[in-house]
Order: C-alpha cells, then structure tokens, then sequence
C-alpha cells in the first residue's frame, strides 16, 4: 500500500460517524494521532492483553516513525515491572483458595489466601502491595507473594526494633509445633513455648488471642526467621519491681502476694519480684498435712514478713502471725479437771491428738483411754475424725501441751470394785488368758483377776494353768485381795474348799504310820500319795532299812507300802514319810513283845529277828530329829 493510500485510511479511520454532528463541523477531522489511539487502546485494556491491542494495530501499515513511537509507548508500559520489587495491585477475583491480582503487567498473579492475614476480609477490587518474585514463571503467570511483600514493608522497623532492643507488641494467632504464631506488624514470627512466660507452660491454647508485649530476640532476613520472647518482657518487669520491693522490705511488714509454687514444705509467694517462703509451720497455728491444705496456686494473701537475709537473698513469711497466739490465754480457757470436745487428728503409738480449736491440740496418752481395757493400740478405740469428749488433766503453757483423758469421763470402777466384790467372796467368771504364772479370769467386762498357779490346788503340783484350766472356761473363784491403786485383783480356785492340810495335821501327826501309794520316783528319793490327795517325800536314806544307792533299787512307781510321818511343815505344805523308821517303829515293838513273853523266848525271838535286831539296835541312836531335818531338806530340794 502506497504512502498516500495509508494516509488516506488513516484519515478514515480517524473521522468519527458522526462527523455531522461534530463540534467543528461536518469537515473537522480527527485530532489525535495513530500513535495516541494506540496509547488509550492500551489504557483501556488494562484487564484485558496488552498484546491484543497491539495485534490490533499490526494489521494496518504505519510510517517507521510512527510503528517507533507505539513501541516506545508499550515499553514505557512494562518499565515499572521489576523482579524483587514490592509492587501494587488490585484484587481481581477469588477461586477457590487463590486470590487472582493485577499489578498491570501482560498477565495476572495468584497468591494463596492464607498470606493474607484476615482471609475473612479480603474482598475483589481491594488494593494490595505484593512482592514480585518471578515476571513469568513456566505457564506465563505472575508470581507473587501478599507475605514477602508485607516482610520487606515492616523488616526495617522490625530490625530496628531488634537493634534497639525496644519491646513490640503482637497477636498470638495459632498454635504450631514448639510454640505460637505471632502477629506482629503485620507479618508472622515465632515465640517458642520456653519463652511464652517465666514458668513452664502446658496449655497454649489459653493465650491464642491475645496480645502480649514481646521483644525480638532473633531474626534472619533470607529465611524471614522472626523469633519473639515474653519472657524477657516479664523477666525485665520483674527485675525492675524487685528492685522496688526489695528498697522497702523490712521485718513486720505486711505486703500482698501470689502464690506461685506449693511444695511439701510450704509454699513461694510472689511478692512483686521477688519470691518468699511461706513455710508449713507459719501456716495455720493448727496441724497443717500438706500446704495445698490451705493454699493453692494462684491465690492472693496478705502475709507477714518474719526474716530476710539480704546476702542470701532470702524471704521467710508467716500467715498464722497475723491472727493472735492461741495459747495466750490457754489456762483460762480450758483449766484443769475440765470436761471438754474436740476432734480425733491425729493417731500415734502411744496415744491420740485432740484438736480443741485451731491451734490448740491435747495428747490422750493410751494409760487414760480406758479405766479397764487393756489397750494395745489407740486405733482400737478412735478414730481420726470421731468427736470425742475427755478431761483436762495437765496444761504446760511455755511447751503448749495439754494432757487430756477420756476415761475420767466416767467414774473409776476400781474405786468401788471392793463394795461389789469384798475379799471372801465368791464370783463366777470366765478364763480369758493362761500364762506361765497363773490364769486371768474375767470377773466383770474389762476387770481382769489373777489367779496365780500357786492357788489352783491345795494338792496337786500345777506346773502350768493349762493342766487345769481352759480358756473362756467358765469358773468360780474367790477373791482374794483388791489392790485399787494399782488395779489389781487376786482370786483363788482352791480357796472354795477346805485346806486338806488342816485334815492332815489332824488325821495323822507325827509318829503315825500310814498306807502311801508311790507316784514318783526321783534321784533323791520317791513321792508317795497318801491316802488324802497329799503327796509326801520318802528320802532315799529313809526307804529301807539297808542304805539304797538308787530309789527305783527298792521301789517301783505304784507299789503301795506302810511308812512313818516323821515331819509335817504346814506353812511349806510339806510332808516326810520314812518307811526305814516304820520298819524301825514295828521290829522294836516286835522285840518289846517277845520281852513281854519270858526268857524262854528270847532265844527265839533272836532267831527269828536275827541280824535285824543288832542293826535296828545300833540305828536307834540316830535322832528322830535328824531324819526328819534330812527328810525336809530333801523334799524342799525336790520342790525348787
């Protein structure tokens, strides 16, 4: 196409439809140039391809100088468009979970949702900075970033922030892995959990939400790394106000705190700063088990300063010193031989802790639980927690102890026990214990008698109760003596009958020759039973008439055989028997007799008694008294 046609059609085209109406008059032309009409061609595809309007413009011939100019102008379009730059545009549309922008570049950019901060808020047509990556990545698109864009735009402050170690406030948003998301200045940092307070923290979730003062104590740029501490806020704050409180603390003060820890031996207060110990026994004037008794993390008491040491950089506190000392007026309170309530709090071996009012406890030692029980542990008759009643005893104000009794409650059984049961009388009771002295028997509920081993029987030898006695056997005894102060009582089983000693004394004295029953053969001679139950003693010089070596050389345990009683100790209860003096006793009467009858009798009578006679003869000298003495040392030998 020539020159001259170009122009023609370039002139046609200017000319607007309706050139009748134009202002100028049907023959006006158009004023704006090819290269113009291309300029607002491109305006007005600003949403549309660049490219399109440049196609448009392709099929139509232009002069050289004309086509240069369009070119300039379309590079003028593209020279603001820079990788690495932060750059603005505008919301186009929403898909899905992309957020479609136009930074007036040949083609769009999609940025996920989730790089803006408040997706809720993101709306088409807003405009937004954002970073450009990539002018074109492989499918022509755009890349860019809404969370890079927001780092460049804040990283300067935030790095001077960090320099200057100023403190920076921040929107704790989720919880990730290790720690939280922090909001700040409009990009997102890290606080680890260690950093989130001055104690370990478990629950996270509680603090999402908030917004904390945080200092920067890390950052790198090339990974927008942005790591954030609380507690270096808080550990600032706290060094600061205990400073404070430490320039006025002083003994006796008064101060207001938290508690922070509990431990098993009391509890740290947070006074501002600076922490003091509430130990356990500055608690409560009365028994405290475990701190968490009367504290729990978190609360706030007004406690009393009692010590601080400066150089070792400790508080010692008291909450029970800002009530007054219960044992001011304690005797006044509760004087003595007084009846009084209190509760079980304590149980030991050797007693029970009554609590009387908050701080004041007394001791019921096991010795005053019962006037009869035999008590082996306190737990038998209390229990922690029973409402008890009992009697003052004893008050020692300057050691704060107080004795307590409960079985004065009642009056003292023993006190009376003689006016029920008066010496001599007979009482039925029941065996509660055998020992290796005697037997125990019940005589009322919780009053023991001792019936010893010695008052079973009046005649038989009772090594041990049990040969006689059974337990929970039902018996009657008699009582014997009463011993009030010292609670005892003594019975006797015997004592229901009559002392055979007294029949025996009378039945046969000394001299008298009895019928005996050997029942027991011992190395020093044989007991034999009379015919009464009583046992006496035949020494082993005084079983026959000829000296035996061994007892069972003449006798054998049941052989019966006459013997003379040649001693009798009622007190001991002892009895000696000498068959060797009844064999004595009957040759002189034989010999009395035969003297009796003549002389003519004489030779045989010495035939008969033959050598018996010179020997009961030569023995009649010994003294009656002798043997007997003999005989009683042996029977108290066999005794012991």
């Amino acid at each position: 196409m020539s020159e001259e046609k170009i122009s023609e059609a370039s002139q046609e085209e200017q000319i607007p439809e309706d050139a009748e109406t134009h202002p100028k008059g049907g023959d006006a032309v158009a004023e704006t140039t090819p290269v113009e009409e291309y300029g607002k061609a491109i305006e007005t595809s600003r949403n549309e391809d660049p490219f399109a309007a440049w196609a448009s413009y392709e099929e139509k011939e232009y002069s050289d100088e004309e086509f240069s100019e369009m070119q300039q102008l379309y590079d003028e379009t593209m020279q603001s468009v820079v990788e690495g730059e932060i750059v603005s545009g505008t919301i186009l549309r929403i898909t899905g979970n992309d957020v479609v922008v136009d930074i007036g570049f040949k083609s769009e950019g999609t940025i996920p949702i989730e790089e803006f901060g408040s997706p809720e808020e993101v709306q088409v047509g807003d405009e937004v900075h954002v970073y450009l990556e990539h002018v074109e990545d492989q499918e022509g698109q755009v890349v860019l970033s809404k969370q890079k864009a927001d780092f460049m735009r804040v990283w300067d402050r935030i790095r001077e922030a960090h320099e200057n170690g100023e403190v920076v406030e921040g929107r704790l948003t989720r919880r990730i892995k290790g720690g939280i998301v922090v909001d700040l200045m409009g990009v997102e940092a890290f606080l680890p959990g260690s950093q989130i307070d001055v104690r370990q923290v478990k629950n996270f979730d509680q603090f999402i939400g908030e917004v904390f003062p945080l200092k920067i104590i890390k950052l790198n740029k090339s990974r927008r790394n942005i790591v954030v501490s609380r507690r270096v806020v808080l550990e600032e704050e706290r060094n600061r106000l205990r400073e404070e409180v430490l320039a006025e603390l002083e003994v006796g003060q008064v101060r207001k705190g938290v508690v922070k820890n509990i431990t098993d031996f009391g509890a740290f207060i947070d006074l501002g700063g600076v922490d003091g110990l509430l130990h356990i026994t500055d608690m409560s004037w009365g028994r405290v088990s475990h701190p968490s008794e009367l504290v729990a993390i978190g609360d706030e008491l007004e406690v009393k300063i009692l010590n601080y040491e400066a150089e070792r950089d400790r508080i010692s506190l008291g909450l029970k010193q800002l009530t007054a000392y219960p044992w001011e007026h304690v005797e006044e309170k509760y004087p003595v031989g007084e009846k009084v309530r209190g509760k079980i709090v304590s149980i030991t071996d050797y007693g029970a802790f009554v609590e009387l009012e908050e701080g004041i406890e007394g001791l019921v030692h096991i010795s005053e639980m019962s006037w009869t029980q035999h008590i082996r542990h306190p737990s038998k008759v209390v229990a922690i927690g029973d409402v008890v009643e009992a009697v003052i005893l004893k008050i020692n104000k300057a050691e704060e102890k107080i004795s307590l009794g409960l079985k004065q409650v009642e009056p003292d059984p023993w006190e009376t026990l003689d006016e029920r049961y008066p010496v001599g009388s007979r009482v039925m009771g029941k065996v509660r214990n055998l020992t290796n002295f005697g037997a125990f028997v019940e005589v009322e509920e919780g009053i023991d008698g001792l019936l010893h081993v010695s008052d079973i029987s009046w005649t038989k030898k009772v090594a041990h109760p049990s040969e006689v006695l059974q337990k929970n056997q039902e018996i009657e005894v008699k009582v014997l003596s009463i011993d009030p102060q010292n609670e005892k009582i003594s019975v006797g089983l015997k004592q229901l009958e009559r002392d055979p000693w007294t029949a025996v004394i009378e039945s046969t004295p000394i001299g008298s020759n009895v019928e005996v029953e050997i029942a027991k053969l011992v190395s020093f001679g044989a007991f034999a039973r009379l015919g009464n139950g009583i046992e006496g003693l035949i020494h082993v010089s005084e079983i026959a008439s000829d000296r035996v070596q061994k007892p069972e050389d003449a006798l054998a345990v049941g052989d019966k055989v006459m013997a003379k009683v040649i001693g009798i100790d009622p007190i001991e209860r002892k009895i000696a028997l000498s068959v060797r003096e009844y064999e004595r006793q009957k040759d002189a009467d034989a010999q009395a007799e035969y003297a009796r009858r003549g002389d003519e009798d004489r030779v045989s009578v010495g035939d008969v008694v033959g050598d018996a006679l010179p020997r009961s003869m030569l023995q009649a000298g010994r003294s009656l008294a002798d043997a007997a003495n003999e005989l009683m040392a042996a029977v108290s030998a066999h005794a012991e």
